[in-house]
């Protein structure tokens, strides 16, 4: 990706965005519209608790026909450290292979499963991060649900509320796994549907904000949001820099200046972009890519080396002790992970990264920050065309079924960051930092979505 053009695309997203304002207050004495009052969150006086299992929803309740020997729910570890086996059994109902007519052949190929995909990934407050996936034994079939439609499928329609919790979790939606927060809620109501709440807390290394989703489930399977009702500040300090796999969760760094609780994440998140960057140049040699390529990714950590100490002076300017990343050393990957990898934290979230330090370089108020953020933009941007260089390099090589799953992952990406952005932030890292409000932020997503992401 030429870096030119990249600027050219920010400079055009930042000019649209200076018009979100205008479309909040209206101009030469027309009417403003007030737009239709949100709908507050569900009442929960008469929903019941998720029934849930090691952290998971349970499998019981279920009307499944005709009916397996065994109904289990397994996870998926995708980068799997040393110590921690790459599948694994959350809970079981039944007993599997029953009727096979070779048991044993039957039990050897449970436990030899294949698999690498599961449901949307959830981290748990442990931070534990994995995908879950369910298995049956009908005889001797074995097969595997990996996927919502699989699991709707399985059910058949939706005639409990525990069918209704599994599916919504199939669908992405934490219930089970997180005890400092609230469990998961789930109500029959008299017209057939199901009302499921779920509650999520994630950090930068997983994504997503604190959040409660209050869920429709219909008799037929359609998971429908029918509300988002922010339960935090956000994180905005999430998309700078590049994150390494393995990077492990980490508190602290917080102090109640908002200023130096945003610098601190985000020299946090430099740091490990030190790493990142240092295994991608690994990566890329081990899978064949160019010297450019390669050369590319050195230049990026010792980038993000000087990002981390300026980040670093100015979360102790504003009161702030960062915690340094602890990032566990994991084998190096195959390619298709490596690109996935890419597309989701360097086309998406680094693409997004750099505009919005670019933003930052010129609405920050603080003249320290701005500085900063102005050095730290041309960098980013030249990150950011890396990621794109690297798809341009792998892309044309794969396979259609491999293109289609970084399309997805990239769709995926793009919502997640929608959700991050949605979040008021506190108006200093507005006014100061030069961080774009929820309104224009959305604008800038927009912008990307037509003109780089489309």
């Amino acid at each position: 990706m030429n870096v030119k053009r990249l600027r050219t695309l920010f400079s055009h997203a930042l000019r649209v965005s200076l018009a979100t304002p205008l479309l909040l207050t209206g101009c030469q004495g027309e009417p403003v519209v007030e737009p239709s009052p949100e709908p507050g969150p569900v009442d929960l006086s008469q929903h019941s608790d998720v029934a849930c299992v090691n952290g998971y929803p349970a499998i019981t309740g279920l009307t499944v026909a005709p009916a397996p020997d065994v109904l289990q729910l397994r996870i998926v570890r995708r980068w799997v450290p040393p110590t921690l086996p790459p599948i694994e059994l959350r809970t079981s109902e039944g007993e599997p292979c029953a009727t096979a007519s070779n048991p044993q052949a039957c039990l050897d190929q449970l436990e030899a499963l294949d698999v690498t995909r599961g449901f949307p990934r959830l981290c748990g407050y442990s931070a534990e991060c994995a995908e879950g996936f369910l298995v049956t034994t009908r005889g001797d079939e074995v097969t595997t649900y990996t996927t919502a439609d699989a699991v709707r499928a399985l059910l058949g329609g939706i005639d409990t509320p525990e069918e209704a919790a599994l599916l919504a979790y199939a669908s992405g939606y934490a219930l089970c796994s997180y005890p400092a927060y609230e469990r998961g809620k789930v109500r029959a109501l008299p017209d057939g549907t199901f009302s499921v709440v779920s509650t999520q807390d994630y950090d930068c290394e997983t994504n997503v904000y604190e959040t409660r989703h209050d869920l429709q489930v219909t008799p037929d399977g359609e998971v429908t949001e029918v509300g988002r009702f922010p339960l935090k500040a956000g994180t905005p300090d999430c998309v700078a820099g590049r994150r390494p796999v393995g990077l492990q969760v980490s508190g602290g760094g917080d102090c109640e200046d908002a200023r130096g609780s945003y610098f601190a994440k985000a020299a946090r998140m430099e740091a490990a972009a030190i790493h990142a960057f240092l295994r991608l140049r690994d990566e890329l040699t081990l899978h064949g890519a160019g010297a450019a390529l390669q050369d590319a990714a050195l230049t990026s950590a010792a980038d993000e080396v000087r990002h981390t100490e300026v980040t670093l002076r100015l979360a102790h300017r504003f009161g702030a002790t960062p915690v340094p990343p602890a990032v566990t050393d994991l084998p190096l990957r195959p390619l298709d992970e490596v690109l996935l990898d890419n597309t989701v934290e360097g086309c998406v979230r680094e693409t997004y990264g750099a505009l919005v330090a670019h933003h930052q370089a010129v609405h920050a108020r603080d003249p320290e920050i701005r500085e900063a953020m102005a050095r730290i933009a041309d960098d980013e941007t030249r990150h950011a065309a890396l990621s794109w260089d690297i798809d341009a390099w792998a892309v044309p090589g794969l396979a259609p079924e491999a293109r289609a799953a970084l399309h997805a992952a990239r769709r995926q990406a793009i919502q997640v960051l929608r959700e991050e952005v949605a979040v008021p932030l506190a108006p200093e890292l507005i006014a100061d930092a030069g961080l774009p409000s929820p309104e224009v932020a959305a604008a800038l997503l927009d912008s990307l979505e037509q003109s780089l992401w489309a």
